[in-house]
C-alpha cells in the first residue's frame, strides 16, 4: 500500500525574495517576479529581510529584489544594511525604485547594488535585470578583443570638442563618432590618443555606432567618481581597434541627474589628462551639468538641419546661454544635410537661417544618404565603411583642420 505522503510534490525552493515596507505597493512587481520565477520567490519587510539574511537559509537565495520609494528615505541606513548582507552572501542586489533621489539611489548603488530599474518597471525589463545579475562575466575573446589595453599617462592636457544636436536627428553622434576616428588617424608620423565619451547616459549609441558592448563597468564608475583614479577611469574604456578608447553609455536606462556637475568635471578633467583630445557626444537635454561641458570646451559643435524646430530650439539655446552670461561664442554650428553646391536656393536659405538666428554657420555636411545609416547599423566609422562617402569626406577635412590648429597652438606654446 502506497503511502499519500510520496504523491505530495516537493515544494520547489526559494531562489529569490521582494524586500519593501509593504510589497502591495508594487503590484507591478509581483506580477514580473510570478511572470519570472513561478512560486520560487518570496517576500520579507525591511525589518523581517536582516534577520534572514543571518540565517543558514539565506544560501540558497540568488538574488534580492529590493524595492523602494520617496517614503522610504528614512529607512535607507536599514536599507544599505540589507543590501551589505546580501553581498555578504555572495546574493545579487536588484534595486526597483519609484520617485527615489538620485542622491539616495547613488548612495545605494555604492553601497553595493548591482542592478537599478525603475517602477513602474518597463516591459520585462525585470526578466533582463535577473539574467544580467545571474549571468557569469564575459571572459571570451569578444570582451578581450574590446578591453583598453592603453595605459595611463597623466601628462596629457587634451582638447575638449563636445557635440549637442539642436534636435534630435540632426546627426550629432555621428558627426561626435567619426570625428573621434578621424582625429585617431589625423597624424600619419606619431600615435594619436582620443577618447570618445558619451554622455547621453540614457539612449547614447555610439557603442551601436561602433558595435561595442555596454559594460558594467562604465555603471560602477560613474556611480562613484570620487574614488575614481587613472586606472579604474581606463579600465572603464572599451577599445576599438586599439585605435579609439569609448567611454560607452551605462548598459541601463538611468537618470541623467544621477551624475552631477562635480562627477562630469571628474571624468573630463581624467580624460583630458590622458588623451590628445576628447570628444563627447552629449543628450539633446540640457542638464545641471552642461554648463559644467561647455566651461572645459575648446571648442563646442553645435548640429543642426535647415528646419524650423532646429532654428527654434538654436534661438532658445542662444537666449539662455546669453542671459547666464556663459560662453554661447564657444560654439560652432555645423549645418548637416547642406544643399549641394549648385543649389542656389538652398545656399540663400542657409544665409538667412543665419541671418535671422545672429549665428554663423561655419561648417556645411552633405548629405550622405541611406549609406550612413547602414554604415552605422553594421558598426564602424564612416571611414572604414562608406570611405568615398561625401560625409565621410568633408568630415576627415574638418578633423584635419582641428588637429592643424591644435598642433599650431602647441608648437606655439612650447617655443
Amino acid at each position: 500500500m502506497s503511502s499519500n505522503a510520496a504523491l505530495q510534490p516537493e515544494p520547489q525552493p526559494i531562489v529569490a525574495c521582494t524586500i519593501s515596507r509593504d510589497v502591495q505597493i508594487f503590484d507591478l512587481l509581483i506580477e514580473d517576479m510570478e511572470a519570472a520565477l513561478g512560486e520560487n520567490w518570496g517576500d520579507l519587510g525591511f525589518t523581517d529581510a536582516l534577520a534572514f539574511l543571518e540565517q543558514p537559509e539565506a544560501s540558497a537565495i540568488q538574488f534580492v529584489a529590493i524595492a523602494l520609494d520617496e517614503d522610504d528615505d528614512a529607512d535607507l541606513t536599514l536599507i544599505a544594511d540589507i543590501i551589505a548582507a546580501a553581498k555578504a552572501r555572495n546574493i545579487k542586489v536588484i534595486l526597483i525604485a519609484e520617485d527615489v533621489s538620485p542622491a539616495s539611489l547613488h548612495q545605494l548603488l555604492r553601497e553595493g547594488g548591482d542592478e537599478f530599474v525603475p517602477y513602474p518597471l518597463p516591459e520585462n525589463e525585470l526578466a533582463r535585470a535577473i539574467d544580467r545579475v545571474l549571468a557569469e562575466p564575459e571572459i571570451g575573446p569578444i570582451s578581450l578583443g574590446i578591453q583598453n589595453k592603453l595605459k595611463p599617462t597623466g601628462d596629457r592636457n587634451g582638447v575638449v570638442i563636445p557635440v549637442q544636436g539642436m534636435a534630435g536627428g540632426t546627426g550629432a553622434t555621428t558627426l561626435a563618432v567619426n570625428l573621434a576616428w578621424e582625429l585617431a588617424a589625423a597624424d600619419k608620423e606619431k600615435a594619436v590618443r582620443v577618447c570618445l565619451l558619451d554622455l547621453d547616459l540614457q539612449f547614447g549609441s555610439t557603442s551601436t555606432y561602433l558595435d561595442l558592448p555596454r559594460r558594467e563597468s562604465v555603471f560602477e564608475m560613474l556611480s562613484d567618481t570620487e574614488s575614481m583614479d587613472s586606472e579604474s577611469f581606463m579600465h572603464s574604456l572599451s577599445s576599438y581597434e586599439d585605435k579609439l578608447h569609448v567611454l560607452t553609455a551605462p548598459s541601463d536606462l538611468i537618470p541623467l541627474d544621477l551624475v552631477g556637475p562635480d562627477d562630469i568635471s571628474r571624468i573630463i578633467e581624467m580624460a583630458r589628462t590622458n588623451f590628445d583630445y576628447v570628444v563627447i557626444d552629449m543628450p539633446t537635454t540640457m542638464v545641471e551639468w552642461s554648463e559644467t561641458v561647455l566651461q572645459a570646451a575648446h571648442i563646442y559643435f553645435a548640429t543642426l538641419e535647415l528646419d524650423l524646430r532646429s532654428a527654434q530650439n538654436t534661438l532658445r539655446l542662444k537666449r539662455a546661454l546669453q542671459g547666464e552670461e556663459l560662453p554661447f561664442e564657444k560654439l560652432r554650428f555645423v549645418l548637416n544635410r547642406a544643399p549641394k553646391f549648385t543649389d542656389l536656393n538652398g545656399k540663400s536659405r542657409v544665409k538667412r537661417l543665419a541671418e535671422s538666428l545672429g549665428i554663423s554657420i561655419e561648417v556645411q555636411l552633405p548629405d550622405g544618404g541611406k549609406a550612413v545609416t547602414q554604415n552605422a547599423d553594421h558598426g564602424a566609422p564612416l571611414a572604414k565603411g562608406i570611405p568615398k562617402n561625401p560625409l565621410r569626406k568633408e568630415i576627415a577635412k574638418l578633423a584635419m583642420s582641428v588637429h592643424e590648429v591644435n598642433t599650431t597652438a602647441v608648437a606655439a606654446t612650447n617655443s
